[in-house]
């Protein structure tokens, strides 16, 4: 129940702000200059690339792979970017979802207040990274799922709301 909340108070939330307009061509504008914004913040191309955003019952995950199996300059770069953005978040560092979004991401304003109580863990994958989101916090799990949730809807990926066991 109380995901779904969230996820409707993000959904209105990127209505009311812009980020989800409602004529068609505002929205396609949105995503057009955040994924340019994504791909000067990362420093890999977004159309050779896949991002996923996971909820689990502990916090949730962010996976970024190539596309293309061989592509090992952008998994090399993907790896580059996971690595720093987990150092960076640990340390309360959000300005690169906040630049990549051109606003403040849900849940951000919680989680830059207490790093201590969030882990960040990186992982090399096959084709890319992941970094695992864990907290035991409740305020910080809900933060957890509100930032992601919005990642989700914005960079439109299609990943379930739902949240699962972790892997």
């Amino acid at each position: 129940m109380r995901i779904v909340l969230i996820f409707v108070l993000i959904s209105s939330s990127l209505a009311t702000h812009g980020a989800l307009a409602s004529p068609q061509q505002d929205a396609t504008e949105h995503h057009h200059d955040m994924t340019a914004r994504g791909q000067q913040a990362m420093g890999f191309s977004q159309e050779k690339t896949t991002h996923h955003f996971r909820l689990f019952r502990d916090g949730g995950m962010i996976e970024v792979t190539a596309n293309a199996p061989g592509d090992a300059a952008a998994r090399n770069e993907i790896r580059e970017h996971s690595q720093h953005i987990a150092k960076m978040f640990a340390a309360g560092n959000f300005d690169a979802p906040m630049f990549i979004h051109a606003t403040t991401p849900p849940g951000v304003a919680t989680l830059k207040q207490i790093p201590d109580k969030v882990a960040y863990h990186y992982q090399e994958i096959a084709q890319g990274a992941e970094v695992r989101i864990t907290t035991e916090d409740s305020g910080a799990l809900d933060a957890i799922h509100a930032f992601l949730l919005f990642q989700i809807i914005d960079h439109q990926t299609g990943d379930s709301p739902a949240i699962s066991s972790a892997p």
